[in-house]
């Protein structure tokens, strides 16, 4: 399946990003979210350390990781969405998160089960069921130390 052409080109355009998270995301757009990478296997989402992203302890505050993290798996789950052939929902129906070490620089969140969720939107056209994917973010320092994963479970349903 093809991811649909004006999706890649928003996702891949720093302004029209900053616009759609201004649209439909703004606080996206505060923290300073940034869609790094987007194929169909990858999506790679970075978000900054900076005042607004940082929580009292000094390091990034787990909401603004778990923002960035679920973007990572949803950017490419919209556009599988949005390319579908029929009008497809979807939404996150569970999260789960491990936090290994202290979130200090800018972070990168990294899903490559981009064919999982694919997959999950292609059955739920061609059955008509809910289809549930399970599909893990990664998220790196600028060291490439691995400072937290989420697990997020999302459902695709034709409409």
């Amino acid at each position: 399946m093809e991811l649909k052409q004006d999706f890649r080109k928003m996702a891949n355009n720093q302004l029209r990003l900053k616009l759609f998270f201004l649209k439909k995301m703004p606080m996206g757009f505060l923290s300073g979210m940034r869609v790094i990478e987007i194929s169909q296997k990858e999506a790679i989402v970075s978000v900054p350390f900076n005042y607004l992203t940082k929580n009292p302890f000094h390091s990034v505050y787990f909401a603004v990781q778990a923002m960035a993290a679920e973007l990572s798996t949803g950017a490419m789950a919209m556009a599988e969405v949005m390319s579908a052939k029929s009008p497809v929902s979807m939404l996150v129906i569970d999260m789960q998160a491990t936090f290994l070490k202290k979130a200090r620089s800018k972070i990168f969140f990294i899903c490559n089960e981009g064919k999982a969720i694919a997959d999950a939107v292609r059955n739920a056209i061609e059955t008509n069921e809910a289809q549930i994917v399970i599909v893990k973010s990664i998220g790196k320092d600028t060291d490439g130390e691995i400072v937290s994963e989420f697990q997020f479970t999302w459902t695709f349903k034709s409409k």
